[in-house]
């Protein structure tokens, strides 16, 4: 089976062309990458120019895997979304659990209502409650007196949504699945025990950072904020007043977040924002660690912050992987070690077969993720309608709750 996913970052579009295949390893069949200038925090600033781009991707991706691309798996970013957890409990009175009971539960909670402008991406169970005991996986067989659901519904800003359908549209392209970009992320660079043991993934990237949570092989939680290495570049720039150019190989040559006493003899020479050509200045390498470190920490108190806005932070989960073009930043994992109070390390792309080597780094883990995304591990699978073709009236509800007794 082929599948073809696609990724429209803040600083490059990417389409990535795999084969599928049943206790194989996914194989790339071809991966393209191009820059672009014309999305900014998410938001296609230049539509046109994008539209052409992303046809562009598509074009010498079909070429190089001889495939025609119909249909793609498209990565959403999560800048305007909302996360809600919510539950749903009945009493059963000591009998066996079956399909019917599960369903009542889901009709007696806010499963099939949907938010004012805002699209649902994402609804299912993350565990079932039996008198008082967690399962995470379907609890039918089980006898019980009390039944407890527990559910994650994850919705986008619906205006978002359709700018990027009314653009596939216009490109005669078919969006197969639409998948939260921290998922991506997490899909590319976590291991089966990471997803078991419970796992957060941050994806550093060039204008966002992208959250996403793992435990008992179950997505507990994606959003993302709008920060990212792009303002240290920035940062750097304003503060030694050179070029955005050269901010970005400074802090990509000689950036760290922690400094050493050698950093203040190391001198650099930078070329200045001036009038005149050829002005240059020196700077110590401790001068731009000493602008990095302050937005680095900032980035990741946000999450932290983040996690304890929806009480993540009480799970105490001990493992975070940081992936994204922002993880390759010399000592960021030593110092989200301390912030998070956690182990660490760098996530890239694992587990592919035919992945160009100029590919395989943490910058383009969620495009890799996108075609590694199975619809039916986050769908509930006792329902017979799924959410799409459900509708918040009155009478879809009754005929839901009428398949009950039929």
């Amino acid at each position: 089976m082929i599948k073809v996913g696609l990724d429209i970052g803040n600083s490059k579009i990417s389409c990535v062309v795999c084969d599928l295949r049943k206790n194989q390893k996914p194989k790339i069949l071809s991966f393209v990458s191009f820059p672009t200038l014309n999305v900014n925090k998410s938001a296609l600033i230049n539509y046109n120019a994008i539209k052409s781009e992303v046809k562009k991707v598509i074009d010498e991706a079909a070429k190089d895997s001889q495939t025609e691309i119909k249909s793609i798996n498209l990565n959403l970013p999560l800048s305007k979304s909302n996360s809600n957890f919510y539950s749903s409990s009945i009493n059963i009175e000591n009998e066996l659990i079956n399909d019917l009971h599960l369903k009542k539960a889901v009709n007696q909670s806010s499963f099939f209502e949907n938010s004012v402008n805002e699209e649902i991406i994402m609804n299912f169970i993350m565990s079932y409650e039996v008198d008082d005991k967690i399962f995470f996986e379907n609890p039918i067989g089980n006898f019980a007196k009390k039944l407890n659901l527990n559910f994650y519904k994850l919705s986008v800003d619906q205006n978002l949504i359709n700018t990027y359908k009314n653009l596939f549209k216009e490109l005669n392209i078919y969006i197969e699945e639409i998948i939260p970009t921290p998922l991506s992320s997490a899909l590319a660079t976590l291991n089966g025990d990471d997803k078991d043991l419970g796992a957060i993934c941050v994806d550093l990237g060039e204008s966002s950072t992208s959250i996403s949570i793992f435990e008992n092989n179950k997505l507990l939680f994606c959003d993302s904020i709008n920060v990212g290495s792009k303002n240290i570049t920035n940062d750097i720039a304003r503060g030694i007043s050179t070029t955005k150019e050269s901010a970005e190989r400074l802090k990509t040559l000689y950036g760290s977040v922690l400094n050493s006493p050698s950093d203040e003899y190391e001198i650099i020479e930078v070329p200045l924002i001036s009038s005149e050509e050829n002005q240059f200045k020196q700077i110590s390498r401790s001068t731009i660690n000493l602008i990095i470190k302050p937005r680095v920490e900032e980035n990741l108190e946000l999450v932290w912050q983040k996690l304890k806005q929806y009480n993540l932070n009480r799970k105490k989960i001990k493992n975070l992987i940081l992936t994204g073009g922002g993880s390759q930043l010399e000592g960021i994992s030593e110092y989200a070690q301390v912030i998070f109070d956690s182990n660490v390390r760098l996530g890239k792309p694992f587990g592919l077969i035919g992945l160009d080597k100029k590919y395989t780094g943490p910058q383009y883990s969620q495009t890799v993720g996108s075609v590694l995304y199975k619809k039916d591990d986050y769908d509930i699978s006792f329902l017979k309608k799924s959410q799409k073709n459900t509708k918040n009236t009155y009478f879809s509800r009754f005929s839901t709750w009428l398949d009950q007794y039929i």
